[in-house]
């Protein structure tokens, strides 16, 4: 029994599976169940109650709930959101439609734009105009939004978001317009851009706050429902959720900005796989994160994952910056693409397989769950291959069908094309994992790197089963495989901050940089970022950064610059001078002379102090352990079923050693050692997989 309110949960709500882990001390107890779409709270109550009875502990024993979902984030994918309009600037009506003025692919001649959260019906305009030092050139008409108030009304408009020009600098108006819309339409939400996106840019803080007001309804609604079921079931515990920053914030200010929630479920494995990096001492990693709906990559340096502050919602083609929705929020940089457990193998009109990106989800689920699913998918193909095992199937919840499998892919994709069911399921897997190398490959070059000769953590309840597979097509030889990664992003949220970034505009040039009006800047956000994070954590220190993003006049893209600490004086913009300069000839090799160097936005971080983990290290003494039983799985080198041994994590030790092709099985996940590889139990119970000869 843990001591009172001393456990800390965190449950992660995924497309198939809600993952729950819960710290009682240092002890670590988790669990999977299955999503309920219909529902979603069922699904986190069923693992709060499985994971208390598995640690035999009363629900207000736990002092911290951390939540994070998908939910924000599908509602914007598949267009589930509220009923939204947009209220601008006179004349600046069709903003969304004009978005850069510029093709994505300019040699795609049927391109396809991405779908707008408002139709323009629904975008209206008010009289007044601000200048871009944030003057009154037209004060703001309110006799001119009674047209859209009508609308609105007459059109049952469930959330507004009113965006107008320059309001980043002078909120006056914005405010008003709010004050004027509740009063006149009290059921309605509203959104400001100068609440949540107060930045220069009008296109991407329209989209921001447009994309705030479509899911704000849908999310508040969401998480204080989540807050009473919690309460009803016994649970007094503080509840936080996670951001796409990777740290988490308070339920008052997720209900306010659920934009900032987007990316929160899979941030929280990016968060683990920096802690097993530091752990393990490894600079360069790829984190890779499998669920039962999407595979999600991250890279991560120095033990901190690539940042970024705008995220693309639903893009019209998946890997072409540009074609989806431009919201800018703080966001940790991961690709992700629909290649999970529950993804859906067809042919298509080319006679070729094709997998994903739709999923098979937790309702049905795929063929083999028994549920009613008809469409063969990738577990249905990992099933027929021998990596699973059938009776011990996500903590043996359920058995799944084989045979069953085995006629869905062979119906639906081995006659067509001619192949048995194992040829078949060995299509869908290797498409899968091309899929996902691809996407890795993809996503590092977009940062100027490649993935060859970094190390994999591999998380989710199918990331290990596809981590080696995935390594051989990325020409990577190292791969760790933490404690319970089937519940990773759950098991990243307990070591997540709890944190807020701020990012305003304030223009100025370095040749005349007003150090007075900067330092209030950076003492209102300071005051604002503290005052949430202080919120959820009333003692101890405060990690904060502050960030200028700096550019040559007339660039079109910025340098993110610390600012140094200390007060803001006129030797600070020196030594931002001096600190742009070498960051910009580190990245380019040389400087622009005689060009002024402009600061367009400004941020602050401020977030609670987390410990660095315990090392880790392999065992200079190691030992080869022999399997007590067999299993059949297809070989790609002998093109046939062939016999391997398999091995239960819970009974390797520290130093123990398995060559491969093996298979380490555990509660919520499997690990495939495939030839070529061996792997060691590290002094922090890792799985250390290295390649020891090139595969086929």
């Amino acid at each position: 029994m843990g001591d009172r309110n001393s456990g800390r949960l965190a449950v992660d709500i995924g497309g198939t599976f809600t993952d729950v882990a819960l710290d009682l001390n240092g002890q670590l107890v988790t669990t999977k169940t299955l999503t309920t779409p219909s529902r979603p709270i069922e699904g986190v109550l069923n693992g709060i109650r499985a994971v208390t009875q598995m640690a035999e502990i009363n629900p207000d024993q736990i002092g911290t709930i951390i939540h994070g979902t998908t939910l924000a984030s599908n509602a914007l994918i598949e267009r589930k959101g509220a009923k939204t309009g947009f209220i601008t600037t006179e004349g600046f009506r069709d903003i969304l439609e004009i978005a850069y003025e510029r093709r994505y692919d300019q040699y795609d001649l049927m391109i396809d734009k991405p779908e707008m959260l408002v139709g323009r019906d629904h975008c209206w305009t008010v009289d007044e105009r601000m200048d871009a030092s944030g003057e009154v050139i037209t004060p703001l008409d309110g006799s001119s939004l009674a047209p859209a108030i009508a609308q609105i009304i007459e059109q049952g408009i469930e959330s507004v978001a009113v965006c107008l020009l320059h309001s980043y600098l002078n909120n006056a108006h914005e405010r008003r317009l709010r004050d004027l819309l509740v009063a006149a339409c009290p059921g309605v939400s509203v959104t400001l851009s100068s609440d949540v996106c107060p930045e220069i840019r009008e296109y991407d803080r329209a989209c921001t706050t447009i994309g705030n007001a479509y899911i704000k309804p849908l999310m508040g609604s969401y998480l204080e429902d989540l807050s009473g079921a919690l309460t009803a079931e016994g649970l007094a515990a503080s509840l936080f959720i996670m951001t796409s920053g990777g740290g988490m914030t308070t339920l008052d200010t997720a209900i306010k900005a659920p934009i900032r929630l987007v990316e929160s479920g899979p941030s929280g494995g990016a968060i683990l796989a920096c802690q097993v990096a530091e752990q393990c001492d490894v600079d360069k990693v790829v984190a890779f994160d499998m669920g039962g709906t999407t595979a999600k990559l991250c890279l991560i340096e120095e033990f901190k994952p690539h940042r970024s502050r705008q995220f693309e919602i639903a893009r019209a083609a998946r890997f072409i910056k540009g074609s989806g929705l431009p919201v800018r929020i703080p966001v940790i940089e991961m690709i992700e693409i629909g290649a999970g457990g529950g993804s859906i193998a067809r042919i298509d009109s080319l006679n070729r397989i094709a997998v994903g990106p739709d999923s098979a989800s937790s309702d049905p689920g795929p063929v083999c769950y028994g549920k009613g699913g008809t469409l063969p998918t990738v577990t249905d193909s990992d099933l027929v291959l021998g990596y699973l095992d059938p009776d011990n199937f996500a903590e043996g919840r359920f058995q799944l069908d084989r045979d069953a499998a085995v006629k869905a892919v062979h119906d639906q994709i081995g006659t067509p094309l001619g192949f048995d069911a194992t040829i078949a399921a060995y299509g869908i897997s290797q498409l899968v994992d091309e899929s996902m190398a691809n996407a890795a490959r993809v996503h590092a070059a977009e940062w100027g790197q490649e993935v060859a000769g970094g190390t994999l953590v591999a998380t989710g309840g199918n990331g290990p089963l596809h981590a080696t597979r995935i390594a051989n097509k990325t020409d990577i030889d190292r791969i760790i495989v933490p404690r319970s990664p089937g519940v990773g992003s759950a098991i990243g949220f307990l070591g997540a901050p709890i944190s807020y970034e701020i990012i305003r505009s304030l223009y100025c040039r370095l040749s005349s940089f007003d150090a007075k009006a900067v330092a209030n800047l950076i003492g209102e956000m300071e005051s604002d970022a503290c005052a949430i994070v202080r919120a959820g954590a009333q003692d101890g220190d405060l990690v904060e950064k502050r960030v200028a993003f700096m550019r040559y006049d007339g660039q079109g893209h910025e340098l993110e610059v610390t600012v140094p600490a200390g007060a803001i004086t006129r030797e600070t913009g020196e030594i931002l001078k001096q600190n742009f300069e070498a960051m910009y000839l580190e990245l380019f090799g040389r400087l622009v002379p005689g060009v002024d160097i402009e600061i367009i936005n400004w941020a602050f971080v401020a977030a609670t102090k987390t410990p660095p983990p315990e090392s880790a290290v392999i065992p200079d003494t190691q030992r080869d352990v022999t399997a007590s039983t067999e299993t059949s799985i297809y070989s790609r080198q002998d093109e046939k079923m062939i016999s391997v041994s398999t091995f239960a994590r819970s009974d390797l030790e520290i130093g123990d050693r398995v060559e491969g092709p093996a298979l380490i099985t555990e509660l919520q996940t499997t690990t495939l050692v495939e030839s070529g590889f061996q792997a060691v139990i590290d002094s922090a119970e890792n799985i250390i997989m290295t390649r020891i000869a090139r595969g086929e």
